[in-house]
Order: structure tokens, then C-alpha cells, then sequence
């Protein structure tokens, strides 16, 4: 009797596991994938948006991970807007809290999903791509810098505990912003366990002088790439952000439509398809490879908008006018005393004195981000380099990228065909949003500024009404002379 139960509660275990894994593959197949992208894709479609030029009420700052964002909102928007107006758990906290539904500046790694919260009419977006390539590389970079900063303790435990009490003190840390919360630790544990085997192995071994392949400190670059966290969360990232179909994503559908994208690549097309009109429509595009020219435009675009539209705001209330005038800027001095990233005194003042204008110039905006950017690269600058001292010899520079071997780079760019189209696409999309904003400062009578260069035909009006002035003045002295001898 025992042994007859015994049989009959196997054979229902393995019914219910065949049944499950049956489901699953039916789950997963094709067909049902393409009606499941499809039906995503149809509901996603957003309304061209015809006055996208214009700053609405809210900004939202779509900001993917290694293109240079946080550059923009230390030495752009956190100097534009008040703390008061920033979006609860903006950019260095967890999720968007809509709590605070009068904020007016959101920046932050969640996706495009969280536009589901916001209101759609009001919410000016704006982002900023990378190369793909480039992209994987920081990424695979500031994940071991990061990681190595813990290698000060002795084990994983002590991890722990140093962990939770930072977390009491600042509420915060990198490891509960997506996408770190997962890339850290588990470079964290690599690091350790390639440590504790060295200790093992003894000082018999050799480095390779690829920093990207040293396979006894750090996990090399082409195993990093074809593990299944970064098949899942680094690959395509871009797109799925733009996209909202992230593992942070606020969608239910999202980790289905996206499983099925990774499995049935030819579904891609509609993922990339919603992500290229979400471009289409935000307010700016901006490529971290033309940085000086992003910037600018960002300046020009995005800047003298938030200025205008702060400054008129507070015309029209006068608790916001009493509060502004005893901060001589839209800076409280709270945030410029507790900023480590802040600039020279010349650059607050840059700002502080522009923003008395009504609209102030590109220049002047621009002139204050450059002394704010030098500050902040020298602190990242540092800080890197204390948490590489603690893998020597890997050190990640741009001549150690050259390295890496052909056929790594074909590897990330194979594994990221959808965001390479995506960011072609973005190009694009900034050569077109360069044009607009040259007629709209030709159309206000603007001066460009050195980063956004004036036409070569000007340069050369220029010089040719020099030469021209030149020419006559000499034809007239010459002419005196002539005059003067035929007197005499």
C-alpha cells in the first residue's frame, strides 16, 4: 500500500512538472510571442506630438545608464530648478513617487513606463544615447569599479554589515538604483571569489596586459557579455528603456513582451519601431559623443525653457518673488553650500546673474556648465581611480579599448543590433533638432556661441567684408597722396 502511494505521488509530480514545462513552451512559442509583441506594440503607439519643441509643465529626463546624464542634472538642472521642484525619489532614489503631483523636474533610470503615471499632456521628455559599444564598455567598467570599492573588507559578511549601516544613515546608495541594484552585486561576489581563489592558488600566476581579460582579478569582458544578467538587462538597454520594457519596467507585460524579443530577435522591429516615434516626440535628443554640441543644444533647447518658464511662474506669485529675490538666484544656498560637485564662485555667479534677465544667453548658460562639468570629472576622475588600485593591474582606459579583440566588439554589437538602429536613428533625429534650433536663434536674432559654430558662409562674410574695408581705406589714402603731389 505504502509503495502503490509512493508510485502514485511520483507520476502526479512528474504530470505536474511536464504540464508546467508544456505550458511554458507553449507560453513562449512563437506564435504566441508575436501576438503578445503586436498586441504591446498597437497599445503603445503615442500621438504626434506637434508643439514637442515647447517645455511643458513637467520635465522628464529618460536618463539611460553611461550616456553622461548625470553631468546634465548636476550642471544643468539641478541649477535650474529648485529642490522644491524636483519629482519625490528623483534620479538617486528608488521610484518616481507621485505623491508631489505639482513637481515640476523628474530624472531617472525607470523607463519609459513610468510616463503611465504622469500626465501625458503635461511631461516634456528628454534623453540622451550612446554609441552601443561604448555603452557596453562603461558599463562593464563601472560595475567592477563600483564592486572593487568593497574589496576594503575582508569577506562578503562584512559586506553586509557595512552595507545596511549605510544605508540607516543616507537612505540610499548605488545598489538600490536600477540597474546597479543587480549589475553591483553580482560583480561584488565575482571580485571576492576571484580574490579568495588567488589566496589559494598562491603568487604563481601572470597577468595578461589586457585589462579587459584578466581572468584572476576580474570577470573578463566576453564572459560579462554572454552571461544571461547581461543578455537581460545591459543588451538592447537603450531600446527597452525608450521602450519601457525593462526588468524596472511598471508594465505587466513587459517581462513577457520582452522574453519574447530575446527569444524571436525578427520581433524586435516592433519594440525598435515604439522606441523610434518616443523619440520622435520628445523634446531633445541628445548623443554623448557630440557632448560640447548635446550640450549646447540642451542649453538652447531645454535651458533658456526652464528659465523663462521659472521666471514667469514667479512673476506671478509673490511668496515665489519674495523667496527669489532673497536668494538673488533660482539656487537656494543650501543647495550651492551642500553640492560637492558644484562650480568655481564665477560659475554660480555666471548663473545667479543670468537668471535676473528675463532670458539669458546660451553662452552664459553654457560658460556656467563647463566650470561645473571640470569639477565633477575631476571627483569621478579620482574616485576611479582609488577603486582601480584595488584590481591593479586592470586599468580601464580608452587606449586599453583598442585591445580588446575583434571579435569581442562584433560580439556586443551583435548582441545590440536593436539599439544600433536606435541610435542611428537618434542621429538623425539630432541633426534635424540642430537645424530647428539654428533658425529659432536666427529668427530671435540669437549670436551662436563657439560649441554650436556659426555657418562657415558667415566666418567668411566676415573676413570678406574685412578684406573689403581694407581695400577702400587703402584706395583712399593713396588717392590723398596723389592729390597732395599734384597741389604741390
Amino acid at each position: 500500500m505504502a509503495a502503490t502511494l509512493k508510485l502514485f505521488l511520483l507520476l502526479l509530480v512528474v504530470g505536474l512538472v511536464f504540464s508546467w514545462v508544456n505550458a511554458s513552451s507553449k507560453k513562449y512559442d512563437f506564435n504566441h510571442c508575436e501576438s503578445a509583441v503586436k498586441k504591446w506594440a498597437s497599445s503603445s503607439v503615442d500621438e504626434v506630438i506637434e508643439d514637442k519643441h515647447t517645455l511643458r509643465d513637467l520635465l522628464f529626463f529618460l536618463h539611460v545608464p553611461r550616456t553622461g546624464g548625470r553631468t546634465y542634472f548636476h550642471c544643468f538642472l539641478k541649477r535650474l530648478y529648485s529642490k522644491e521642484l524636483e519629482c519625490p525619489r528623483s534620479y538617486d532614489k528608488l521610484r518616481f513617487d507621485a505623491r508631489n503631483s505639482n513637481c515640476r523636474l523628474l530624472v531617472t533610470h525607470d523607463d519609459y513606463s513610468v510616463m503611465s503615471k504622469l500626465p501625458k499632456d503635461k511631461t516634456s521628455v528628454v534623453t540622451i544615447l550612446r554609441n552601443p559599444v561604448d555603452r557596453i564598455f562603461s558599463t562593464y567598467e563601472f560595475s567592477i569599479e563600483v564592486a572593487a570599492r568593497f574589496l576594503v573588507h575582508p569577506n562578503l559578511s562584512s559586506v553586509s554589515q557595512f552595507s545596511g549601516r549605510i544605508r540607516k544613515k543616507t537612505g540610499v546608495s548605488t545598489l538600490d538604483i536600477w540597474p546597479w541594484k543587480y549589475l553591483v552585486p553580482w560583480m561584488r561576489e565575482d571580485l571576492f571569489s576571484r580574490r579568495d581563489a588567488r589566496k589559494i592558488k598562491g603568487p604563481n600566476y601572470t597577468w595578461s596586459s589586457d585589462s579587459y581579460n584578466v581572468d584572476d582579478i576580474a570577470m573578463p569582458l566576453h564572459e560579462y557579455i554572454n552571461s544571461p544578467i547581461a543578455l537581460d538587462i545591459i543588451h538592447n538597454g537603450a531600446t527597452f528603456q525608450v521602450a519601457g520594457l525593462t526588468n524596472n519596467s511598471y508594465l505587466a507585460e513587459s517581462h513577457e513582451v520582452r522574453h519574447c524579443v530575446q527569444m524571436y530577435h525578427n520581433l524586435g522591429k516592433y519594440v525598435l519601431e515604439v522606441a523610434k516615434k518616443r523619440l520622435d516626440n520628445m523634446l531633445y535628443v541628445g548623443l554623448t559623443q557630440d557632448h560640447k554640441g548635446s550640450a549646447t543644444a540642451f542649453a538652447s533647447v531645454v535651458g533658456t525653457q526652464i528659465i523663462s518658464q521659472i521666471v514667469a511662474s514667479n512673476t506671478t506669485s509673490e511668496h515665489s518673488a519674495n523667496e527669489r529675490s532673497e536668494q538673488s538666484s533660482l539656487f537656494t544656498d543650501s543647495e550651492l553650500e551642500n553640492d560637492p560637485h558644484q562650480g568655481s564662485d564665477n560659475d554660480q555667479k555666471a548663473i545667479s546673474e543670468s537668471t535676473k534677465k528675463t532670458k539669458p544667453t546660451v553662452g552664459e548658460l553654457m560658460e556656467a556648465y563647463e566650470g561645473c562639468i571640470t569639477s565633477l570629472r575631476k571627483t569621478q576622475t579620482s574616485r576611479r581611480t582609488r577603486s582601480l588600485m584595488k584590481i591593479a593591474p586592470v586599468n580601464f582606459t580608452k587606449e586599453a579599448r583598442l585591445g580588446v579583440q575583434e571579435s569581442v566588439i562584433h560580439r556586443i554589437i551583435s548582441l545590440n543590433s536593436l539599439d544600433v538602429e536606435l541610435y542611428q536613428y537618434a542621429q538623425e533625429i539630432f541633426v534635424r533638432q540642430h537645424k530647428h534650433t539654428m533658425e529659432q536663434l536666427e529668427r530671435q536674432g540669437g549670436i551662436l556661441i563657439n560649441s554650436y559654430a556659426a555657418p562657415s558662409w558667415i566666418n567668411l562674410s566676415t573676413i570678406g567684408i574685412l578684406v573689403l574695408l581694407v581695400v577702400v581705406l587703402f584706395v583712399f589714402v593713396n588717392a590723398g597722396r596723389r592729390t597732395s603731389k599734384v597741389k604741390l
